[in-house]
């Protein structure tokens, strides 16, 4: 019997289960054996580890005797809209009264494993897409256990009754509310097998529904991990080394000691090298304490990055071909184009911070034989193992919260658990008492885990129809998945797929394609950024492709869909919306404007994006932005456009004058949004249209498919304004 939410310790019963206990009422558990897999594409099923089956269930759907519906949400929330959206296909199956629904963040456990990814995380843009078969089986499922209870109330058939709102009508005009049922439908057997709604039956999916978390952003009673504050609680930060790696010395603490409010200060373990903990009874004297401390460094076998000395590098290294991520057709085709013919194009993508709004946080309290975490967590198997390790317990003695989370951007999905770890050092010293741990802005800018920085040297060579006849392609940069527990089944043959996502398997039919790959070792942590490779390859791609159109006088949209291969239906079809919604604007412009277009896939979503530009102050000034969106079928159209709107937005960092991260003997010299200027309301478009194409296919993911496509858009209609190619960022004028 289950008696409360947080009682994880389960007995096994199979595929699904169902209890029931008076205080809770009906409370459904679905058990999905997961398929895994990987947010890249370009890994294939085969190369995935095997999925464990010893996974137990938990609960998903209470029915409260009062009659609200709590949906656990197998995921983080942190802007992106699926404490919404994945409700909202269960809610439908199941017939729910939507106003009693209530969503809640499921805690770390293993029955909320991604069903593809074999963890429970946010990435890849699968939230929706990964869980929307499970999330409709789930409620359609509970929706027959309850029409099950009531036809036997009834002793007629489930065929008789029918469900609207919550409620089980039946013959005669009987009716029962499924808190009434609840009870009864516990005792029910779980079918095997349910028939889903088609799409007409649908009430709420495809459907515009406001987010049922937005009433409490807007009065600020939504609570984040960072407004977390338990009774005795302290807070922590920690001084992190000036060079990635480096280690103590000798600490002089007296100073910081003295500040009122300090509890203690000590020397902690990190995942490379080690830092000094500051404990106090609030955030601000720690912070103060940490100010005044006095510390040594030692360096000893670490080599410094300084970002002119890797540029240098970097570029030598591209002349010759790396790693080969494909190689199709003739390798010599190149060599027989007229150098009038060719294009030879050297991009520079410096590293770039993720900078979530809400500064990376952990809560934990150990007690010695159990332990509490509270944190915004995108890789919550990972966290919840590293805090068990730390703390030397086993999983199933620690409970995770999972806490809404003001942004990541992959930021918060960090395969060391290095905050998590942090904080769980610092709690095993202060055994009994709650710590939070706080990662100041100044932190996350100068604390590394950036996107990585890249160079890319492309050869295209034109034929006599201004198409390409070929393509010379070496990448430059550091792997994100090697030395990680997906780098089995990310990296192959010494090629990290998400480095080369976009170009190696370009939609594009280019006879002669040969991409090759670098992977030199830098003392930079790194970490996949929203989008991952696509935020690279797609500039690229993009970019050259325009260039081509010009040099061949087409208009940018018909070029690409001449060269696009006839399968890539996925961007065949937003780019045919696009022309269909951007023709008035696009024939309207004002003089001083250009219009620039770009399309991309990821993550399964094909975008076409056109965009009205024009130069103020040296500046791009966006004047509209227009995208059409293949993400089949739309659960929440609401959601898809805001995520494109604000995927837009964050795609534009990597243009800013000030948006990248260098270094200087080894140390970064930004500090904090003074030097890592994110992009301001004046940067983004004044308008952002977003059209998405008809579809009754399932999902694929809308959170960071519109990243890749802004910032090559952009600079294609500056390409067109001056006449000169952009091909360093960011933008330092134009």
């Amino acid at each position: 019997m289950v008696t409360a939410r947080n009682d994880r310790e389960l007995s096994r019963r199979g595929f699904m289960r169902v209890s029931f206990a008076a205080a809770s009422g009906l409370l459904v558990s679905l058990y999905l054996e997961p398929r895994f897999g990987v947010a890249q594409e370009g890994v294939s099923q085969s190369q995935a580890p095997p999925a464990r089956k010893d996974f137990p269930p938990d609960a998903f759907v209470n029915i409260r005797p009062d009659g609200k519906i709590v949906i656990q949400v197998n995921r983080l929330e942190f802007g992106q809209g699926v404490q919404t959206a994945l409700p909202m296909l269960l809610a439908d199956e199941m017939d729910a009264d939507w106003a009693n629904v209530i969503a809640d963040l499921a805690p770390a456990a293993d029955v909320y494993k991604d069903p593809m990814f074999g963890i429970q995380m946010v990435g890849g843009s699968g939230s929706i897409a990964h869980s929307y078969q499970q999330y409709r089986e789930l409620g359609a499922k509970t929706r027959a256990m309850l029409v099950a209870a009531a036809a036997e109330r009834w002793n007629t058939t489930p065929e008789q009754c029918r469900t609207e709102a919550s409620v089980v009508h039946g013959p005669g005009g009987r009716s029962a509310t499924y808190a009434e049922l609840a009870s009864d439908a516990a005792r029910k057997p779980v079918p095997a097998n349910v028939r889903l709604k088609n799409a007409t039956e649908l009430r709420l999916v495809g459907k515009k529904v406001k987010r049922l978390d937005s009433r409490a952003k807007c009065d600020g009673t939504l609570k984040f991990g960072l407004d977390l504050d338990l009774p005795g609680m302290k807070v922590a930060v920690v001084a992190h080394p000036p060079v990635f790696g480096a280690r103590v010395k000798r600490i002089v603490d007296d100073e910081a000691r003295s500040v009122e409010g300090v509890r203690d200060i000590f020397e902690i373990a990190l995942p490379k090298g080690s830092g000094v903990a500051v404990v106090a009874d609030k955030f601000w004297p720690a912070k103060q304490a940490r100010n005044r401390l006095k510390i040594e460094w030692d360096m000893t076998g670490i080599e410094p990055a300084d970002s002119s000395d890797l540029w240098a590098r970097y570029k030598q290294l591209s002349l010759s071909p790396g790693a080969v991520a494909v190689s199709k057709g003739d390798p010599k085709a190149m060599d027989t184009v007229a150098a009038k013919d060719r294009i030879v194009a050297e991009y520079e993508f410096p590293f770039l911070a993720h900078a979530p709004m809400e500064p990376l946080n952990t809560t934990v309290r150990f007690d010695g034989d159990r332990a509490e975490v509270w944190a915004g967590s995108q890789f919550q198997t990972f966290d919840h193992i590293a805090v068990a390790e730390v703390l030397g317990l086993k999983p199933t003695q620690v409970t995770f919260h999972t806490e809404m989370a003001g942004g990541g951007f992959g930021r918060r999905a960090v395969p060391d658990s290095h905050v998590q770890r942090e904080a769980a050092t610092i709690a095993k010293r202060l055994r009994g008492t709650p710590v939070k741990l706080v990662w100041t802005r100044e932190d996350d800018v100068q604390g590394g885990y950036y996107r990585p920085m890249h160079f890319h040297r492309v050869e295209v060579g034109i034929g006599s129809d201004g198409l390409p006849a070929a393509w010379r392609h070496v990448v430059v940069g550091q792997s994100l998945l090697m030395g990680t527990a997906f780098e089995a089944f990310g990296v192959k043959d010494g090629v990290d797929a998400s480095t080369v996502e976009g170009a190696a398997d370009t939609h594009y039919n280019l006879a002669n394609l040969h991409v090759s790959v670098h992977h030199p070792k830098v003392n930079v942590p790194v970490l996949w950024w929203r989008s991952v490779g696509h935020t690279h390859t797609a500039f690229v791609m993009e970019t050259l492709i325009d260039e081509l159109a010009m040099r061949a006088r087409m208009d940018p949209i018909a070029y690409r869909r001449k060269l696009l291969k006839p399968e890539a239906k996925k961007l065949l079809r937003p780019l045919e919306l696009l022309d269909t919604a951007t023709a008035v604007w696009r024939n309207r412009l004002p003089k001083g404007h250009a219009v620039g277009v770009s399309c991309h896939e990821s993550f399964g979503t094909g975008v076409a994006c056109a965009v009205d530009v024009s130069i103020e102050n040296k500046r791009p000034r966006i004047h509209r932005a227009t995208i059409a969106v293949d993400c089949g079928l739309a659960v929440n159209p609401l959601t898809v456009e805001s995520q494109f709107q604000a995927g837009v937005g964050f795609g534009l960092t990597q243009l800013m004058a000030k948006g990248a991260i260098t270094l200087k003997n080894g140390m970064v010299e930004q500090r904090n949004f003074d030097g890592f200027v994110p992009p301001y309301i004046v940067d983004t478009p004044i308008a952002v249209d977003v059209h998405i194409v008809p579809s009754t296919e399932a999902p694929t993911g809308c959170g960071e498919p519109p990243v890749p496509v802004i910032s090559p858009a952009v600079v294609n209609a500056l390409a067109r304004l001056t006449g000169k190619r952009y091909r360093s960022l960011p933008l330092v004028g134009v």
